[in-house]
């Protein structure tokens, strides 16, 4: 499937179905960290989709970003105006998918605000291209770990 999608014009983004997509979800997300989180022990990976499927996924809404044939592709999990979560699978990187995920979370909040890993430095890039400046930084994570944060948020865009 992933290999078969070519734009994410094929893709739709659409409310998690609940716990029963949770493991689909978890797939995802281990996929994208296995990829660009190269800073993590395979400990430390575990631990944090642990948090994921425990805590993260139950607690805050988020939403897919689906396949033709309705399979995870990525996902956006959303507080308010502040995004939690994004993750898009390996397999589909580079494709659009985050973007079009970014551009669905502005539609409903045109200011957004993020944290993202200091050591991602993929995803800050990401961040900068669709408009994110930094705001502030942690220099460890919100258990405390030594995994620093930087704060970024992004204005609406001119009228």
């Amino acid at each position: 499937m992933a290999d078969s999608l070519n734009s994410a014009a094929d893709v739709t983004v659409r409310p998690a179905r609940g716990p029963e997509e949770h493991g689909a979800l978890a797939a995802v997300w281990r996929s994208a960290v296995e990829a660009t989180h190269d800073f993590l022990a395979p400990e430390d990976v575990d631990h944090y989709e642990a948090r994921l499927l425990g805590d993260y996924l139950p607690a805050h809404p988020v939403h897919v970003a689906a396949g033709p044939d309705g399979r995870p592709l990525g996902f956006i999990g959303l507080d308010g105006a502040h995004v939690n979560m994004l993750f898009v699978d390996a397999a589909v990187r580079g494709r659009g998918i985050g973007g079009l995920m970014l551009a669905w979370a502005a539609e409903r909040h045109p200011v957004l605000t993020l944290d993202v890993n200091e050591q991602n430095p993929q995803a800050i890039a990401f961040y900068r291209r669709k408009g994110f400046v930094q705001t502030g930084r942690s220099p460890l994570d919100d258990e405390g770990r030594p995994f620093p944060i930087l704060h970024m948020r992004r204005d609406a865009a001119p009228e």
